[in-house]
């Protein structure tokens, strides 16, 4: 992709907060959301009402990182809106961005049919030793917050828009940017391997496996990112994979989670 910074002086008096929302976006966010999930944990066998205060509650931090994101971007003097992919798409991918792309829609849409099947309800009830007493099973954290009434399903709806939109925005058009002028010239493959680590380890509190399908995900977004000069396609697949899960009748997700592992289950 051209058109990228190549040195944090293009972002003017902004760069020093560009950096450090950078920083945060690697080392912060990765707490912040363990911190959170567990707290979530905690509350969902006790309060009906957990799932809907963790949403909103996402809904607020995701926005008003986005939008801090956005002020620092419109602070900066020399960083146009391409350079942060705030543009129409001005190429197709790569045969082989192309390709993932695709297989990341099979892929989901595989996962969406076996758990429809009752992937979940077939699994095991068991909780794993040294489990903590309010705590979700591990392995997929992830399973915990999906919808299962109708008002939850309405909420997490916003909720995987807002996942595509501003985190797409976060992790792709503004952090690739933010490394980009701190590095300068970086080509895009490491571009890639950098925004797939990031947003890998901003899926910590789904342990390693959910670290590791997140960071190839976040992989695949970068790519078409770089390769279309454009957030569009990126945010369409993002939300496509949050929002798979809407197909997903409550009736096949149990109301508390003992699964040793679930298919498909990670949540970009």
């Amino acid at each position: 992709m051209t058109g990228l910074p190549t040195s944090l002086a293009d972002y003017g008096p902004a760069a020093l907060s560009a950096v450090v929302v950078g920083v945060y976006l690697v080392l912060g966010e990765p707490l912040a959301g363990h911190v959170l999930h567990r707290r979530f944990e905690g509350r969902l066998r006790s309060d009906p009402a957990a799932r809907r205060s963790f949403y909103l509650r996402l809904l607020v931090l995701e926005w008003g990182l986005a939008l801090l994101a956005l002020v620092i971007w419109l602070a900066a003097t020399d960083v146009d809106a391409a350079a942060v992919g705030l543009a129409w798409p001005t190429g197709l991918p790569g045969p082989v961005t192309g390709a993932a792309a695709v297989l990341v829609l099979v892929l989901g849409l595989a996962s969406v049919r076996a758990l429809r099947g009752g992937a979940l309800a077939r699994a095991s009830t068991q909780p794993r030793p040294g489990e903590g007493r309010h705590a979700e099973p591990p392995v997929h954290a992830t399973l915990a917050l999906l919808p299962r009434s109708r008002s939850e399903r309405r909420l997490f709806t916003v909720v995987g828009v807002t996942a595509g939109v501003c985190e797409e925005w976060l992790y792709r058009g503004f952090f690739l940017a933010v490394v980009a002028a701190v590095a300068g010239g970086l080509p895009d493959v490491v571009l890639v391997l950098v925004g797939a680590v990031a947003f890998g380890l901003a899926h910590a509190y789904q342990g390693l496996s959910g670290i590791v399908l997140t960071g190839v995900l976040g992989g695949v977004f970068a790519a078409l990112y770089l390769e279309t000069g454009s957030l569009l396609l990126p945010v369409l697949l993002h939300a496509a994979v949050d929002l798979r899960f809407l197909l997903v009748p409550s009736s096949a997700l149990p109301e508390v989670l003992h699964a040793p592992r679930a298919p498909g289950g990670a949540l970009a």
